[in-house]
Order: C-alpha cells, then structure tokens, then sequence
C-alpha cells in the first residue's frame, strides 16, 4: 500500500513539445526537441491520474550565463516575462498545483527542478513519497531533477516514453537513463506507470 502521495513533476522547460522557446523576442526557436510533441498526450494522462502535478520551468534572466551570447552553450531561451517562458498550449488542459521557476539567477545552471528552489519542501509538505518525472530534455533537466529527486530521498520513476533528450551528442539520452538508474531511479513505460496508479 502506498504510505503518501504520487507525483508527476514534468520538467516543461526550453523547448517543450519542439516548438522551441523564444528568445527575448518570443519569435525565434530555440533548443527543440525533436518529437517532443510526443509527450503531450502522455503528460495530460498522468497528470489526470495521479494525486498531485508539479512543474518546473526554465525562467532566465536576460543575460543567463548558458546563453551563446555570454559565451554559453545555448541559444538564448525562456526568458523571464517573453512569451518564450510560456509553457506551450498543448499544457493548458493539465492542472498545476505549483509551477517551481528555476536558473533564475544569471549563474544558475536550470537543469534541475531542485536547484534553489522549494520544490523538495513543496513535495514533503504534500506528503509524497512517490515521484514520476517526464518531461524534457532527457539528458539535461529530466536527469538532473530525478538524480536530485533520488538525493532528496523520494521514490522516483522516469517514465520513459514521457521525456525526449536534445542528443548534443549521439547517446546522451542513453547514458542519461544509465545515470539516473546509477542514482537509484526507476525508469517504466507510461503503461506500467499507469498501471501502477491504477492499482493504488
């Protein structure tokens, strides 16, 4: 029997569903994901079938160190207030109980829903023990949330048909579920996870 809540925490940062995030303009694509619009249908079906939904948003100052024009490796993406911070349409119909803004400071690398933020105490504060994260990108925010989620001492399961990776090089997103199962994650299918809801 379950002792506390189950969680989805959808990393729904740069480049969700492969629109892209804009930059300061809110009209250029940025970072995209190929088939990350694939995501959408699973994420609005757990979202509807577990107890709670959290997500976790990139929200950059104008000059973020991972911006190619502060010498970074990224293009410029979701920065605070342009259109492209907004999470994309397709999240509209999924209800949030937090959105957790991270890489708000200009040093802050953003990867992780954790990193100075609130979200471990928001979670334990909603007595969940058990956390799902999908999302994107595999080999960047999804792993380093489910890694920090696992140090924080959350039960957590990557749901593998739920996330898509931005593959800078060819198998990071391969090595990326290599990390997080080293870190102490399970990886399942949303039908397992589904299941698993299901059965309480």
């Amino acid at each position: 029997m379950r002792r506390g809540a189950a969680a989805l925490v959808a990393t729904l940062a740069a480049a969700l569903l492969a629109t892209g995030c804009g930059g300061a303009a809110g009209d250029l694509l940025a970072l995209e994901v190929s088939g990350g619009d694939e995501i959408a249908e699973p994420v609005k079906r757990l979202a509807g079938r577990l107890d709670l939904v959290f997500a976790t948003r990139d929200w950059h100052p104008p000059d973020h160190a991972s911006f190619e024009t502060e010498g970074g490796p990224w293009p410029v993406h979701c920065v605070q207030g342009t259109h492209g911070a907004d999470f994309h349409p397709a999240m509209e119909e999924v209800d949030l109980d937090a959105v957790v803004d991270v890489g708000r400071g200009r040093d802050d690398e953003g990867y992780s829903g954790f990193e100075k933020s609130d979200l471990a105490q928001i979670l334990r504060d909603r007595d969940v023990d058990q956390v799902y994260v999908c999302g994107l990108a595999t080999d960047y925010c999804v792993r380093a949330s489910a890694i920090d989620a696992c140090r924080e001492g959350f039960d957590v399961t990557v749901v593998e048909d739920a996330v898509r990776g931005v593959e800078v090089n060819a198998g990071d997103s391969q090595r990326a579920f290599a990390d997080m199962r080293k870190a102490g994650a399970k990886v399942a299918s949303f039908d397992e996870v589904l299941a698993a809801a299901e059965a309480g």
